[in-house]
């Protein structure tokens, strides 16, 4: 069972969610919260696999709810469900370390997909975001020998996988630009996410992307 918490000011809009999701045998619903301070307090106390976070939320919004949540329990993915699709929030939920995004128009069967995706660590996008995010909302990733004056940390393969990471490269299509195998690749991605303090490929992309 993926243990799941569901957090949205509107309170129409989580009883919706807890009963769609509580038609599935994969999820258990462990909490409801209304605004992002509650849902920090109840990750703490119910330790879910995955939140289902609303982004304008009062008392604490959900980005910045989503970055306290990660940095207290980085094993937790947060999975942003919002109405909103604007660059602005794509990337403060990307930036704060969120797994993927949805918008509200989703389905049942699409958001129960996200929410096994995202429980199994890979990152998921709205058809719109992701065209968003392949189009660049943000400037173009910077070349490889830029990105090592920016992250010293990094060897000079580390910022070559990283700047194909950052132009959306699979692991399987970055092993064949660099003449690498798949295991190696993602021991690099490894590596260069806890060089970056990220805890996801999207929380490093907005890091690249960010500048």
């Amino acid at each position: 069972m993926i243990r799941v918490l569901v957090a949205d000011d509107q309170a129409i809009v989580r009883d919706g969610l807890v009963t769609v999701l509580d038609l599935s045998d994969e999820v258990e619903v462990v909490g409801e919260a209304a605004d992002g301070a509650q849902a920090v307090r109840l990750v703490a106390e119910r330790g879910p696999d995955v939140v289902l976070m609303d982004l304008r939320m009062p008392v604490l919004d959900g980005a910045g709810a989503t970055a306290r949540i990660l940095a207290e329990r980085p094993a937790t993915r947060v999975l942003v469900l919002t109405t909103f699709a604007d660059d602005a929030s794509i990337a403060a939920a990307l930036r704060a370390g969120a797994i993927g995004y949805l918008t509200k128009d989703a389905g049942r069967q699409e958001l129960l997909a996200a929410i096994r995706a995202a429980a199994a660590g890979q990152a998921v996008f709205d058809p719109e975001v992701g065209a968003r995010l392949v189009a660049g909302f943000a400037p173009p990733p910077p070349p490889a020998g830029d990105l090592r004056s920016r992250f010293p940390a990094l060897t000079a393969r580390e910022a070559d996988v990283l700047a194909l990471v950052a132009r959306g490269s699979s692991n399987p299509e970055i092993a064949a630009t660099l003449f690498l195998s798949p295991a190696t690749v993602k021991s690099y991605v490894t590596t260069i996410l806890a060089k970056l303090d990220a805890t996801t490929r999207a929380q490093a992309i907005a890091l690249v992307l960010g500048g």
